[in-house]
């Protein structure tokens, strides 16, 4: 079985609805996953925007996720607690912005890439920024899976 990743708001390739984009309610889409390897001591959640007119636009960097986790709920960054831990994203906020490419710019591709890790922590600052945190990641992923969203403002 092999590492699988999908939302209830939105299936892979679809538009993500508007009350998860950064002018709707700026909501964390609940997402779900299953087949993680055995091994498996934690994941790590980023979403990312490689369509953005100046690059490749971190949205979102979650980190420090249970391994006996099997998804994360809607609205995961602001539910109060000991849970997993969040990267500065490119809008300089630690925590989740949706969509929000410009008007007129066509269809952005929102990727949404777990990864499943063989650490149970990644040593990572609360000020390291999304791309920091999946390039450590990776130095432990035993497995990867992606989910895209589209979003487009007219």
């Amino acid at each position: 079985m092999s590492l699988t990743l999908m939302s209830p708001a939105f299936a892979d390739g679809q538009q993500i609805p508007t009350k998860y984009a950064r002018d709707g309610e700026n909501l964390f889409p609940p997402v779900k996953w299953s087949g993680p390897p055995e091994n498996t001591k934690s994941f790590v959640l980023i979403v990312e925007d490689p369509d953005a007119p100046r690059g490749t636009f971190r949205h979102c960097g979650i980190f420090n996720i249970p391994a006996d986790w099997d998804g994360l709920p809607e609205s995961i960054d602001t539910k109060p607690g000991n849970g997993p831990r969040f990267a500065k994203n490119d809008f300089g906020d630690a925590r989740y912005d949706g969509p929000q490419p410009p008007k007129g710019h066509g269809t952005h591709h929102y990727h949404f890439r777990l990864a499943a890790l063989d650490v149970p922590h990644l040593a990572v600052p609360g000020s390291a920024g999304v791309e920091h945190l999946w390039k450590e990641a990776r130095k432990h992923a035993l497995a990867e899976a992606e989910l895209t969203g589209t979003f487009e403002v007219h």
